[in-house]
């Protein structure tokens, strides 16, 4: 592709770039952080386009970057992510400060050959400005709430490099269509069903789009799976076309049924009279201007006859706008129950066997707007885990027009009153379980109770060294803490430094703080088990002494859930410090053996569906701040200090308390800076090399059933990635 007409704005190469002498405008980069110092000449405060285009021999998306410097250096949280396809013109609108003092544009972030063809910024008017975020905004289905600010922040998390690994379209074409093209491997494997299930597809509707509800009925009859009815119930729809569409299909096939109310009551209401004439084994639920894909209920079947004590069925599911392009894919955890007390996850394409439903009363009235999240909490309580399925495939694709809340959350700004009403109704019985909206639209907090004597706490802080860290980390806990009943057992392990001993014996002095000492070779399960043993509490924390408190609440979070009798090791949100993830959940077999999901995201990034900003279920937390009841700690023997002294004991004991019944949860209220090892350093000799090597395969020999596919994660997101993108 030639030049395009277009001027280069001033740009000078300060790191990590040759040019190619071959061709004017040619770079190559040298490492890993090229960049270019730009011009501050000619630009205007305020609201920028900048545009960019390069050529290059890679395909992939390229993760660019912008740096403002406004007197305190460049640094993460005045950045921009831009993501550069090859070949074509990216644009990003930026907001320029008053007190610009220095700009960078960093092109890439690996080794890379290029042509730098367009390199401009362009002036808006605020108007202008608006209108280009919020169409955006709109287009990626995040939620646009008319204030400039917010939604800035909503536009930037489009352009989120976490976001593009993986082409969507590319995904569907490479990993989707080679299974969903055989249609007739799917007849085949039908014939062998011992189960075939009759599914009823039950579907409100009102004033439905004739051309949605044309592709709505057409994707259900079109179902490679036959053993089927569409139960319709119009609820008196004004618009008669309704009434004659819905008629033509049911003359044209018998499975169509449809009973037409002659008032309006709502979705409620609605869906119950479809319910009413509903015959099959289970029921899926179907919005009125939604579609499923043709192996939806073959799946759904073949979901049965594998699980036939199946009670709740759920799949993955993605977005559909008006021309028919797939968009926005959620690829959801295995069952997660902590998840689900957060956000309704599990929403489309949701399977009830229809006898639960029938005991449940079906749809109940007076929480409109999430009524399928109150009849899945209703539902919960008539079924056990084994009998909840998830399905890792997009079987529903969620219509995301104007109104929808496919397309934005905010538009319907009843749905989280409703939301919390129904978890409300769900935990009636549990005393002192309070609730409270989430930190976004349609996300909750559910509040457990801490008794009114509150249990003693035991904080194990192991150290070798390290005053100033050692120091930073106490003095948060004292100074910041409003959960008041904890001891602190600062562990000493061979310190030798003149000034961390004389702090050692001075905080020794303080009524909360025991200094224990362990005069032996490092081994971070040892140290943890030694102190265990002479810890009073009966919830004991495991904390690096390389952690600082942010949210003075941090252990009472904490604490609430690890009362809870189902609950086992419990994690909180930790940030390096330049204000980016550092812990926010373990996943397994990420990088090999486990690693951290979301890792370097922005403090006020949402994360993948929002689940940087909700209490969740993982399989594994770190032990940077890890809380566990004494008595759980005991059952599974404490930490391994035979096989795993320094790295991966953490993931091992969450994998025990899992493997002992238990759930770990990860809460992202509970938040404190971690500087990561600080005090030990890393592993730069051939001992240490060989030690961590050993530990990786004790993980994979011990854990190889539960590392094969982490449970809270999914199949289809990338496991040489730790940003929730999507699979290669």
């Amino acid at each position: 592709m030639g030049q395009l007409n277009r001027n280069l704005h001033g740009h000078s190469p300060k790191n990590q770039l040759a040019p190619q002498s071959e061709s004017a405008g040619a770079w190559l980069t040298t490492g890993d952080d090229p960049y270019f110092d730009l011009s501050l000449k000619g630009l205007r405060p305020g609201w920028n386009m900048f545009e960019v285009q390069l050529e290059s021999d890679s395909r992939s998306e390229i993760s660019a970057k912008l740096y403002f410097d406004y007197g305190d250096d460049f640094n993460e949280a005045n950045s921009e992510d831009i993501v550069i396809k090859p070949g074509v013109l990216s644009k990003r609108v930026v907001n320029i400060g008053r007190n610009l003092k220095a700009l960078r544009f960093d092109p890439t972030d690996k080794e890379l050959s290029f042509r730098l063809n367009v390199l401009n910024f362009n002036f808006l008017l605020p108007y202008f400005a608006k209108n280009l975020i919020s169409k955006k905004i709109q287009s990626s289905g995040l939620i646009c709430k008319n204030d400039m600010a917010i939604d800035y922040q909503a536009y930037k998390e489009c352009y989120s490099p976490h976001k593009v690994a993986v082409e969507y379209n590319d995904w569907i074409e490479h990993k989707e269509k080679p299974f969903t093209s055989n249609v007739q491997a799917m007849l085949d494997d039908m014939d062998t069903f011992p189960i075939r299930p009759k599914i009823s597809i039950v579907m409100p509707t009102y004033n439905t789009d004739e051309k949605y509800l044309r592709l709505c009925i057409d994707s259900v009859l079109n179902q490679n799976y036959t053993n089927l009815e569409l139960c319709v119930a119009d609820d008196n729809s004004p618009d008669q076309r309704v009434r004659e569409i819905l008629t033509e299909y049911a003359k044209l096939d018998p499975r169509v049924k449809i009973i037409f109310r002659k008032e309006n009551g709502h979705i409620s209401k609605a869906t119950n009279s479809a319910l009413n004439i509903a015959t099959g084994d289970y029921v899926a639920l179907l919005d009125h201007d939604d579609e499923l894909p043709p192996h939806a209920l073959y799946m759904i079947a073949k979901a049965i006859n594998e699980n036939p004590v199946a009670n709740i069925i759920y799949s993955d599911e993605d977005k559909i706008d008006e021309m028919g392009n797939r968009f926005g894919a959620h690829f959801k955890s295995d069952w997660n129950p902590d998840l689900l007390y957060s956000q309704n996850y599990i929403s489309h394409l949701g399977v009830y066997k229809k006898d639960i439903i029938d005991a449940i009363g079906g749809f109940r009235v007076g929480v409109e707007g999430s009524q399928d999240y109150d009849l899945l909490l209703r539902a919960l309580k008539h079924c056990d885990s084994k009998g909840i399925v998830h399905i890792p495939h997009v079987l529903y694709h969620w219509r995301a027009i104007a109104g929808s809340t496919a397309l934005a959350a905010g538009e319907k700004s009843y749905t989280t009153e409703a939301g919390i009403k129904a978890l409300q109704d769900h935990f009636v019985d549990e005393q002192g379980v309070t609730i409270e909206a989430g930190l976004l639209d349609n996300t909750y907090k559910v509040n457990w109770p801490i008794p009114e004597q509150k249990p003693l706490v035991s904080l194990i802080i192991p150290t070798y060294n390290g005053y100033e860290i050692t120091k930073q980390a106490i003095d948060s806990i004292l100074e910041k803490t409003t959960y008041d009943n904890y001891e602190i057992l600062l562990v000493d392990n061979n310190s030798n430094c003149p000034t961390a001993l004389a702090y050692f014996e001075e905080v020794d002095q303080h009524p909360k703080v025991t200094v224990l000492r362990y005069p032996f070779p490092f081994n971070y399960s040892a140290i943890n088990n030694f102190a265990a043993k002479q810890a009073k509490g009966s919830v004991i924390g495991l904390i690096n002494n390389d952690v600082e408190v942010i949210s003075p609440n941090w252990l009472s979070e904490l604490v609430s859930h690890a009362l809870r009798p189902d609950v086992g090791c419990v994690g909180a949100k930790l940030y390096f410090p330049n204000d980016t993830v550092q812990h926010a959940g373990v996943i397994l077999g990420l990088g090999g053996v486990a690693g951290h999901g979301h890792k370097h995201y922005k403090r006020k990034d949402y994360g993948y569906f929002g689940r940087l900003t909700v209490v969740q279920n993982y399989s594994a937390v770190t032990a940077a701040v890890l809380l566990v009841r004494k008595e759980v700690f005991e059952e599974v023997s404490g930490l391994n200090e035979k096989s795993l002294a320094v790295a991966f004991n953490d993931v091992d004991f969450c994998l025990k308390v899992l493997s002992a019944g238990y759930r770990n949860v990860w809460t992202p209220y509970a938040e404190l800076y971690h500087y990561e090892s600080i005090s030990r350093g890393i592993e730069d000799n051939p001992e240490k090399v060989a030690r961590f090597n050993s530990e990786v395969d004790y993980m994979k020999s011990t854990w190889a059933d539960l590392m094969k596919q982490d449970h809270y994660y999914s199949v289809n997101l990338a496991q040489n990635k730790d940003d929730f993108s999507l699979g290669a």
